[in-house]
């Protein structure tokens, strides 16, 4: 393991703390959300354009899936090699590229190379900022510095939400995807202005190590990466299990209309957004697993009103009160990945993992909507909840814990 400095020089910085790395770490995570989000509400206005069937237009998302782990390792090495704001910087400005050149796109091959493109910046943008962030932010305040990080994807569902609803009719896709690139411009000039390198990353700049040796660095963890990729697919399968059909659910079997849906999946983000913080806050009084483990309980409870309920009113209420549960639990997850990673890794494992994760359990949605083929809608989703609640709180359960672990030390 390469040497550190001194973990008091680290806890100091720590101490400190650097607001503008948390705002940096949320706006790059909320603009990526905000991107993909975008052309998930977009798609049936692509098709129409590139005269594509439903399926052949997905291959755009699978395309950004498929990429993002590919992101997450390249930038992973980066951070962990030259520091974290640099890295940073660059994937925030190839990310104004791919929006532009995503509403340029003058075919659909084009498209797919542009979509990724952005899945590299996606897949980086999450381990590169959280490790910039989690060690930069006040060890007492990690949880909740945390929630806020992570719930910038929320944020990013909402926003493309609200966009699409107001403005994809009358300005077009195309247009909306150059607009959305736009405000990375004034974030690459805030980090490269105002926020400063971690001390890990200051230290991992400063030495004069060979590729050799940071690749046996790397696979020295392989113990580690397989729990943080097993956990986080579990995690995954918990967040898309609850996320990807449910509008898919209100269409089919509620028969709402795209504004009663759109206005849901906002109430649903903002519940996300508050439940991030909340357990990511509650994460720092009593623990990272126990926070996680506390969110899914409670949300298995909730799952009934989620589901099942006899009415709208509840209906909507339930969809607000699964995603404060569920991304509750996710936004323990920034602070907790962070803490269990040496500080020669920690930009890597946890952003590869994510990553990783997401690329498995991508096609959650495909066997939920099989399962409502043969039985319903409701059922599909309820014992998809229950089922994956139940596996990511036992790997939560099994892991090991670094609560408050000093930054600098490892």
């Amino acid at each position: 393991m390469f040497e550190g400095e001194t973990g008091q020089s680290h806890a100091a910085a720590a101490q400190a703390g650097h607001p503008p790395a948390v705002v940096a770490g949320f706006s790059g995570w909320l603009l990526d959300a905000f991107d993909f989000f975008l052309v998930t509400l977009c798609l049936t206005a692509m098709a129409r354009e590139f005269h594509k069937t439903d399926a052949q237009i997905y291959l755009v998302i699978t395309m950004t899936m498929v990429f993002r782990p590919v992101g997450g390792f390249v930038f992973g090495i980066l951070a962990d090699r030259y520091g974290r704001r640099i890295p940073l910087i660059i994937n925030m400005s190839v990310f104004t590229i791919a929006g532009i050149l995503t509403g340029l796109a003058p075919n659909y091959s084009t498209l797919l190379l542009v979509r990724a493109l952005f899945g590299m910046v996606m897949g980086g943008t999450w381990g590169v900022g959280a490790s910039l962030a989690m060690e930069s932010a006040p060890q007492h305040r990690r949880g909740l510095l945390s929630g806020l990080l992570q719930e910038g994807y929320a944020a990013g569902n909402v926003l493309a939400a609200v966009l699409c609803f107001f403005f994809l009719d009358r300005l077009g896709w195309r247009t909306l995807f150059i607009l959305s690139s736009l405000p990375a411009v004034p974030l690459v000039l805030y980090i490269v202005f105002f926020v400063k390198e971690s001390a890990v990353g200051k230290q991992a700049a400063s030495k004069k190590f060979t590729w050799g040796e940071q690749h046996r660095e790397i696979f020295s963890h392989w113990k580690l990466f397989l729990y943080l990729l097993a956990f986080m697919t579990t995690m995954m399968l918990a967040s898309h299990g609850t996320q990807d059909m449910y509008p898919t659910f209100l269409q089919r079997q509620w028969h709402m209309s795209t504004p009663e849906r759109t206005m849901i999946t906002a109430i649903s983000g903002i519940g996300a957004i508050v439940g991030g913080l909340t357990f990511g806050f509650f994460s720092d009084k009593i623990g990272r697993r126990r926070a996680i483990i506390t969110a899914f309980i409670l949300g298995a409870a909730v799952i009934p009103l989620w589901a099942f309920s006899p009415n709208a009113a509840l209906l909507t209420l339930g969809a607000f009160l699964i995603q404060f549960m569920v991304q509750g639990a996710w936004g323990v997850i920034p602070a907790h990945l962070s803490e269990l990673s040496p500080d020669s890794v920690r930009a890597l494992l946890p952003g590869l993992a994510y990553q990783s994760a997401g690329l498995i359990t991508s096609r959650v949605g495909a066997v939920q909507a099989t399962y409502a083929a043969h039985s319903s809608y409701s059922m599909a989703m309820g014992v998809t909840a229950i089922c994956v609640f139940t596996v990511a709180t036992f790997m939560a359960w099994i892991g090991r814990e670094r609560h408050g672990q000093q930054f600098g030390t490892s």
